[in-house]
């Protein structure tokens, strides 16, 4: 029931504005890193990748490109906990932001009862940036899960 329950969360943290459509640039990047994905129903790539010590983790990467004055930004996020209420516990929240101090790239966020790490790259980055940011999200998320839940969830 619990796994349910997470992709019903993990849905609809994912979901809002989103793209309809795949970003084909998205694709062929993941294409040329020989990273196998899905694409879920708001057209974001989704990866499961092997995180060691029996361990998995899942990766998406945003087909939608949000844009900041001159800066057009592409979010790679990967989920890392799951709050049994609507608010995290405190402590849980802090070591959150502790983590987000320490990270090289990206930060925690909450989204409804999700933590999610997300990385911000430039939209056409280059497939050596974007591999790089689906790493830091992936690793990151993965210990954090780890530390937190002693689960293997994401």
């Amino acid at each position: 029931m619990k796994r349910i329950v997470t992709a019903l969360l993990l849905t609809a943290a994912v979901s809002g504005a989103h793209a309809a459509e795949p970003d084909k640039a998205v694709g062929k990047v993941l294409k040329q890193l020989e990273y196998p994905y899905e694409i879920d129903e708001d057209g974001d790539y989704k990866l499961v990748f092997d995180a060691g010590d029996d361990r998995s983790q899942l990766v998406f990467v945003r087909s939608t490109v949000e844009e900041y004055g001159s800066h057009r930004i592409r979010e790679i996020w990967s989920p890392g906990y799951t709050s049994p209420d609507k608010q995290f516990p405190a402590a849980v929240a802090n070591r959150l932001l502790e983590d987000s101090q320490d990270a090289k790239l990206g930060a925690w966020v909450k989204q409804d009862q999700l933590a999610m790490f997300v990385v911000k790259v430039d939209a056409n980055a280059n497939k050596d940036v974007l591999s790089d940011a689906i790493d830091a999200a992936m690793r990151t998320a993965d210990a954090m899960e780890a530390e937190l839940t002693h689960a293997d969830e994401y």
